[in-house]
């Protein structure tokens, strides 16, 4: 009788132990931080891939893509240059497939809405003649948190190297 009084008191403490864990685990600011953080790196990651991925065979559909993956000035950019990139591309008949090669965030507030993302790619442009083209590049982007979630609001490419001072 006493053994099994023991036995349910150390199981009654490990459930109350476990639980308390289980609390401070979800109430943790480090662990909602994480959080945020990896959701941004990921539409930043998936934002700047949209960016350089666009075929002539599907115009329509992959612009639709980069508007959905901006917001802000750049999102006004790209919407009033459309048309021009359109007519562009429709010419020139090229294929452009960019994959992520890493990615990471340069910075993160969170009261802001704001984020920063560095994401190293390699992106394929196929011409209708020729071998594709290849490179590989780093742009650095600017993230805006919206009703939809992150979203790109700048792009551009990351300086290479260190300049003298």
């Amino acid at each position: 009788m006493l053994a099994a009084l023991v036995l349910a008191l150390c199981a009654a403490g490990a459930a109350g132990w476990g639980g308390w864990q289980r609390y401070q685990a979800a109430n943790d600011d480090s662990a909602s931080f994480a959080q945020a953080r990896d959701d941004a790196l990921a539409a930043g990651e998936q934002a700047v891939q949209n960016m350089n991925t666009l075929d002539h065979k599907t115009l329509e559909q992959g612009l639709d893509s980069w508007e959905q993956s901006t917001t802000g000035d750049l999102h006004r950019q790209l919407v009033d240059g459309r048309d021009a990139f359109a007519r562009q591309l429709t010419e020139a008949k090229t294929v452009s497939t960019a994959k992520v090669l890493s990615g990471a965030v340069t910075e993160l507030d969170e009261r802001a809405g704001r984020a920063g993302v560095m994401v190293a790619l390699r992106v394929t442009v196929t011409a209708p003649e020729g071998e594709p083209a290849v490179k590989e590049s780093r742009l650095i982007g600017s993230l805006t948190r919206t009703a939809e979630g992150w979203k790109l609001s700048a792009l551009g490419q990351a300086p290479v190297g260190a300049t003298a001072g």
